[in-house]
């Protein structure tokens, strides 16, 4: 099935072929050389969609190997070689008009046919600007919209050769070579900005005015700390580019690919035609703490780390972090891994930054479980109530469970605490309960502690 552009382009071919020869019969047989200016330009206007209609068909063919971004500027291409002929144009009927200037008046036989002619040019030129700038707008497409003003500028012109040729009737002998003469400044008008619009596009111009707009929306994505670069240009209907983002750095990648998704969601919501490729730029922020620099070093070598204590000694940083590795893997192993997050560390903070390593390790296998004994789990719970008393912080064990597994018991359980409490008293709290718990039963390998806070309600 054809597309709208290839058959309102088909029909503007007819139109303007039509109008071209019907205003080159009149000028002939009236003399009006503002109307065979006209006609001139008609011709113009009629090769112009032929460049139109070829131009379309070969902008419509996707993407090969040798045109990555497709062949949209064909269009933009078509466009320029029509602004050398309006200008072209302009030139012939300027000199033509001069040389009768220096002529006695010549004599213009305008009867009914001219004026008939002339106005259903009028008529037919403001239909297909019209239609013509509807579907340019609505596909977005170059060659279209210099059509459109094609035949707006007809309109015009046709407008002023009618006028100059009835002052020619009523008296004002020079009324034929002036309307020549605006019918070419308007000509010259057309070629201008069809002109400047197509050089723009070949040359890459930005989009007018769809930078700034882009930029506003896209600096409201959560997540966007700033634009490090924005890149747009025309082709054909579409406006692809670039833009690079920059967000934390210490952000996941399952968060970073959803921010990614996001700025491509804006920029669809404030141009259907943007094709951008967005890029996600990981930057420091100043007001990174030492936990979360250090952490996120651990995260780029996939190591779990905890209990990172970080002091000012004088003017020199410390750091101490303990690593959880495989326990069943070699010590010499083990070792190499920390000197060489040890060294990132380095490269984060300075070479002169203290840091000190602790391997701790972990089960690298899912542990299978099963509920102890209801007699054990009681014992279990009645323990937990008693060391909460003691601690005078923390009450109301609740949900409390304990499995068995190979490596020994694994008690999880939740409690609640004031809710004005600081972390570091409701933790010292839990580390208390816990090291009781293990000293009261050996069986344990692990205790988890929830703490929720009181609800008033």
């Amino acid at each position: 099935m054809q597309s709208r552009k290839i058959i309102a382009a088909r029909a503007s071919i007819a139109a303007s072929a039509l109008l071209a020869a019907a205003k080159l019969a009149a000028g002939l047989w009236s003399g009006s050389l503002a109307l065979l200016s006209e006609a001139g330009h008609a011709f113009v206007d009629t090769g112009a969609t032929l460049l139109t209609y070829f131009a379309i068909k070969e902008a419509e063919k996707p993407a090969d190997a040798e045109h990555h971004y497709g062949h949209g500027k064909v269009e933009a291409l078509a466009a320029l070689v029509e602004t050398g002929f309006l200008f072209g144009l302009a030139l012939l009927v300027i000199g033509e008009a001069l040389r009768r200037f220096g002529e006695s008046s010549i004599k213009i036989e305008a009867g009914w046919p001219v004026y008939a002619i002339l106005a259903l040019s009028i008529l037919i030129d403001f239909l297909r600007s019209r239609q013509l700038g509807l579907i340019a707008k609505e596909e977005h497409s170059e060659a279209l919209e210099a059509d459109a003003i094609h035949f707006a500028s007809d309109l015009i012109s046709s407008t002023l050769v009618l006028i100059g040729i009835i002052a020619t009737h009523y008296g004002f002998e020079r009324g034929d070579e002036l309307a020549s003469v605006a019918v070419a400044g308007f000509i010259a008008v057309a070629g201008y900005r069809l002109g400047r619009r197509t050089i723009n596009t070949l040359l890459d111009a930005a989009p007018h005015n769809l930078a700034p707009e882009i930029e506003k929306s896209v600096l409201q994505v959560p997540g966007v700390i700033a634009i490090q670069q924005l890149r747009l240009r025309s082709v054909g209907a579409d406006i692809v580019g670039e833009i690079i983002v920059s967000v934390a750095r210490s952000l996941r990648m399952e968060q970073a690919a959803q921010i990614k998704e996001s700025v491509t969601a804006t920029l669809a919501s404030v141009e259907s035609r943007a094709q951008l490729t967005v890029v996600v730029e990981p930057v420091a922020l100043d007001d990174e703490t030492v936990i979360e620099r250090t952490m996120l070093v651990a995260a780029r070598r996939h190591l779990s780390v905890h209990n990172i204590i970080a002091q000012q000694v004088n003017d020199r940083l410390s750091i101490g972090v303990d690593i959880e590795l495989d326990g069943a893997m070699p010590i010499g192993q083990a070792h190499a891994i920390a000197t060489d997050f040890e060294r990132a560390i380095r490269d984060e903070f300075g070479a002169d930054v203290e840091i000190e390593t602790h391997i701790e390790p972990f089960s690298p296998h899912v542990l299978t479980g099963i509920d102890v004994l209801p007699p054990i789990r009681d014992k279990i719970v009645q323990a937990l109530e008693d060391y909460s008393k003691i601690t005078q912080q923390i009450f109301d064990i609740h949900d409390v469970r304990v499995r068995e597994t190979l490596g020994g018991w694994i008690v999880n359980y939740h409690c609640s605490i004031k809710p004005l409490l600081p972390v570091s008293e409701v933790h010292h709290a839990l580390d208390d309960i816990e090291r009781r718990m293990r000293d009261r039963f050996p069986e344990i390998l692990h205790i988890v502690g929830h703490a929720e806070p009181e609800d008033h309600d």
